[in-house]
C-alpha cells in the first residue's frame, strides 16, 4: 500500500495549458486549491507523501504541477532557456487554467525560489506561501557577471546531451541517490524517480528530464537583487526547514529570512527533502495545519 492509498486520497493526473503542463491533483475539484511547486530536478510527485495529508487534515485541494521540462511536461521549445523566472509563467498558466485568480503556494527549493518572485512581483495573486527548504534564488555577485555569462554561453553552445538510461529502475533510483545536490536515500527519492523516467523499446529505463536542466544559468540575480524581492513580499510567509537542509544558520539565509516582512520560520528534524521522507512527512503536515487553524 503506498503512502497516498494509506492517507486515503490518491492523486489523479491533470493536463494543464493545452497539453504543455503536466500535474498530479489530490482531493475534491471544488475545492479551495493550493498550488504545488517541486524543486530543480523533481517533480510533481515530490508531494506524493505530504499532499494527501493536507487534503485530508484542511478538506483542500492540492495541484501539483511538473514544471517545463520535468516529469511529464514538455520541455522548453530548441533554442529555449530555463532561467528562473521562465517558471513564473507555469505558475501562471496552471493559475488560468484552473480558474484561480489568487491562490496559496506550497513549494519546495527551486519550487520556493519561483513562489518568492511571484509573490512580489504579483502579490494580488498570492494569498499566502507555504516554503519548504528554500527562500529566495540562487544568486552571484555582480562582480561575478562575466564570469557566470562566460560558463553559461560555453555551456549552452555544446550539443544537448542524450538522455541518461538505466538497465531498471533500481538502478536509476540509485543513480539520484548517489548524484543528487543534496543528501536523499533511496525511499525518498523513488516516487521522483519513478514520475521521472520512461520505459525505452529494449526494456530499460530512460530520463524524462530535459539535459538542459544542468547547464549554468546565464545570468542569475545579485544577492541585493533576491533581498529586494523577499522585501516586495506582501503575504505571509510559512518558512519549514530541515535541521540538515540548505538554510540553516549561515549568513546568506539569516539575511534572507529577515528581509521577509511577514515570516513564520520552523525547523524540524529532516533533511532538504523533509516533506517527502517518511520519517519527517507526519512533522511537516502537522506544522501546515496548526498555521492553517491558527490563521
Amino acid at each position: 500500500m503506498n503512502d497516498s492509498t494509506r492517507a486515503g486520497t490518491a492523486p489523479q493526473p491533470l493536463s494543464l495549458a493545452n497539453g504543455r503542463l503536466a500535474a498530479l491533483s489530490w482531493g475534491r475539484c471544488d475545492a479551495p486549491t493550493w498550488l504545488a511547486l517541486h524543486g530543480w530536478l523533481d517533480n510533481a510527485a515530490s508531494f506524493t507523501r505530504l499532499a494527501p495529508r493536507l487534503v485530508n487534515a484542511l478538506d483542500i485541494r492540492i495541484v501539483a504541477i511538473d514544471f517545463r521540462g520535468h516529469g511529464h511536461s514538455a520541455h522548453a521549445p530548441a533554442g529555449g532557456d530555463y532561467a528562473l523566472w521562465d517558471y513564473t509563467h507555469d505558475v501562471l498558466d496552471a493559475m488560468e487554467a484552473l480558474g484561480l485568480e489568487r491562490t496559496t503556494l506550497l513549494a519546495h527549493s527551486m519550487g520556493a525560489a519561483v513562489a518568492c518572485l511571484l509573490a512580489a512581483a504579483l502579490p494580488e495573486k498570492v494569498a499566502r506561501l507555504i516554503l519548504l527548504d528554500g527562500l529566495g534564488a540562487l544568486n552571484t555577485a555582480a562582480e561575478e557577471t562575466a564570469g557566470q555569462l562566460r560558463k553559461g554561453i560555453i555551456a549552452h553552445r555544446r550539443p544537448i546531451s542524450r538522455a541518461p538510461r538505466y538497465p531498471d529502475l533500481e538502478s536509476a533510483v540509485a543513480a539520484r541517490v548517489a548524484g543528487g545536490v543534496t543528501p536523499l536515500d533511496s525511499i525518498t527519492a523513488t516516487p521522483l524517480v519513478e514520475r521521472n523516467t520512461q520505459a525505452t523499446a529494449d526494456g530499460k529505463v530512460q530520463m524524462r528530464t530535459d539535459s538542459r536542466l544542468l547547464k549554468p544559468s546565464l545570468v542569475r540575480f545579485t544577492p541585493q537583487q533576491v533581498l529586494a524581492v523577499l522585501a516586495g513580499i506582501q503575504a505571509p510567509v510559512l518558512l519549514i526547514e530541515g535541521e540538515g537542509g540548505i538554510l540553516g544558520e549561515r549568513a546568506w539565509a539569516s539575511q534572507a529570512r529577515q528581509a521577509v516582512p511577514v515570516l513564520t520560520r520552523h525547523v524540524l528534524a529532516g533533511g532538504h527533502h523533509l516533506h517527502l521522507e517518511p520519517q519527517s512527512v507526519e512533522r511537516v503536515a502537522t506544522v501546515i495545519c496548526q498555521a492553517n487553524t491558527a490563521r
